[in-house]
């Protein structure tokens, strides 16, 4: 039997989210029913919804979900309902990626998560009035009352911990965790930069804080942003609004280079200020996502001291291990996530998009 729910539906790209009611597929065998309390808004669901991206509209967005689950498939282990979840990415689970602990860079990740909107074997998960939409967004299309949830997309998390306050992990915290601890695993007296301080930035710089880093630059050029990235662990900020990038980096490192810089503003000038601020051996993390087909022009040469350009998905995690980790520290208070939401109700969706666009809200959570 299907259910009911209320949902924020994209009728077309460009179009505003309106809320309207549609109907779950019955959970199949690897799949969960969540009842929804919180959401983050990303970015990557604003791209979409503009039509940036070929995920089938009308479509529900939403991938940064968290819930209780109300009902389970017959299949699933490890999960009952009553637990409480957070929702990330789904992934095979069998291809090489999977089974060596990169679910992010899963085989057949990009249908499975951001544009093929049906299960992998091609039926739908969301209709209206009999007609299918675009859905299984990230395995969860979580912007709905009711979500049905792929197994692999689902973690059990503390239920002690408010729920509101850890539907980010999902996506772009764990992204910019990852970026720091996953990929530049910064040791004693690294230099750690930072170009951006959105959500994905400012995790990187907590995270940062978190390591034996002893130099954490945060980079913008919204004053207010980066006075919130000295309270959240940066040791130097640079306002490029103000300030010339490479000098003010060559300045602060004095003259030896970042060892570690996370991009995460999709600028192809930023990255390249980026690549030519590393010192020998240091690793530049891309993060932000130009559009496609997007290039940039890199002096060869100047890689030749070592350097390396990485490419990231969130956060290269194992969401079973990573997630729970995460809500640890933000239940210590370790990982001050409270500092980028903002909450706003559910039907109030619309004021989220618009406050993100404006800059007023980092990171937007809806409740439910």
């Amino acid at each position: 039997m299907s259910i009911t729910t209320r949902a924020a539906v994209v009728e077309s790209g460009g179009a505003p989210f309106a809320l309207a009611d549609v109907e779950l597929d019955e959970p199949g065998p690897h799949e969960a029913v969540v009842r929804m309390v919180a959401t983050g808004l990303c970015h990557t669901d604003l791209g979409v919804a503009s039509g940036g991206l070929p995920f089938p509209l009308p479509g529900v967005l939403g991938h940064e979900g968290a819930g209780v689950v109300e009902a389970v498939g017959t299949a699933v282990t490890g999960i009952a309902p009553g637990d409480h979840v957070v929702l990330s990415f789904t992934s095979c689970g069998e291809c090489r990626n999977c089974h060596g602990g990169h679910p992010a860079y899963c085989a057949t990740w990009l249908p499975l998560n951001l544009i093929g909107g049906r299960r992998a074997d091609g039926t739908g998960t969301i209709s209206r009035d009999g007609t299918p939409l675009g859905g299984h967004f990230f395995g969860q299309s979580s912007f709905a009352e009711r979500a049905l949830v792929d197994e692999r997309s689902l973690v059990k998390v503390d239920a002690d911990v408010p729920l509101e306050s850890v539907a980010p992990l999902g996506c772009g915290v764990q992204t910019g965790v990852g970026a720091v601890w996953n990929v530049l695993k910064p040791v004693t007296g690294s230099t750690i930069v930072v170009l951006g301080a959105g959500a994905v930035g400012l995790s990187a710089v907590m995270a940062a804080a978190l390591t034996p880093a002893t130099r954490i630059v945060a980079v913008d050029k919204v004053g207010e942003r980066l006075s919130l990235a000295k309270e959240l662990g940066a040791t130097h900020t640079v306002n490029v609004g103000e300030a010339d990038l490479a000098e003010a980096l060559a300045e602060i490192t004095g003259g030896q280079g970042a060892d570690g810089v996370v991009e995460t503003t999709g600028s192809v000038a930023v990255l390249r200020q980026g690549v030519d601020a590393l010192a020998a051996r240091g690793t530049l993390v891309v993060v932000g996502a130009p559009p496609f087909g997007s290039e940039v022009a890199l002096d060869v040469n100047g890689l030749l001291g070592g350097k390396q350009v990485v490419g990231l998905t969130l956060g290269d995690a194992e969401t079973q291990t990573f997630i729970p980790a995460l809500v640890q520290l933000v239940k210590e208070g370790r990982l001050p996530l409270h500092r980028l939401i903002s909450t706003y109700p559910f039907a109030d969706i619309d004021q989220a998009v618009r406050d993100m666009g404006a800059g007023k809200a980092i990171k937007p959570v809806l409740t439910f």
